[in-house]
C-alpha cells in the first residue's frame, strides 16, 4: 500500500492562512506560524465588533437626536416619551438622520412631541 504524502493539503492550509494575512506588516504577513496568530485575534475582533459596531451607533444616534431636541426645548427622554404620546413610530436612525440633513422636519416632530406632553 502506498504512503500517505500531506504536502498538498498543508500547503493548502497554509495558503489559505496566508491569503488572509495579506496585507500585514512584517513577518505577520509572511511566516505561518506568525499569520495564524494575527489572523485568528483578527477574526476574532472582526466577530467582536460587529456586534460593538451596533451598540456604538446607537450611541450616536441619541447623542445627535439629543441635541437637536434640546434646540426645540426638550430633554432626549421627553423627546422619546413625546413622540410615543403623540403615535410618531419613528426608528433612533431615521430621527437622527433627520437630525442632520433637514432640521426644520425635525423640529416640526419635537414640536407634535411636545403638544402630546402638554396633553397628557
Amino acid at each position: 500500500m502506498p504512503r500517505i504524502k500531506r504536502g498538498v493539503s498543508a500547503h493548502a492550509r497554509h495558503k489559505k492562512i496566508l491569503d488572509l494575512a495579506k496585507g500585514y506588516r512584517g513577518r505577520n504577513g509572511s511566516c505561518f506560524r506568525i499569520a495564524l496568530e494575527r489572523v485568528e485575534h483578527g477574526l476574532q475582533y472582526a466577530y467582536r465588533d460587529r456586534r460593538a459596531k451596533k451598540r456604538d451607533f446607537r450611541k450616536l444616534w441619541i447623542v445627535r437626536i439629543n441635541a437637536a431636541a434640546r434646540l426645540s426645548g426638550l430633554s432626549y427622554s421627553r423627546f422619546i416619551d413625546g413622540l410615543a404620546k403623540s403615535g410618531i413610530e419613528l426608528d433612533r436612525k431615521v430621527l437622527a438622520d433627520m437630525a442632520v440633513r433637514t432640521p426644520e422636519d425635525f423640529a416640526r416632530i419635537a414640536e407634535s412631541a411636545k403638544a402630546a406632553l402638554a396633553a397628557a
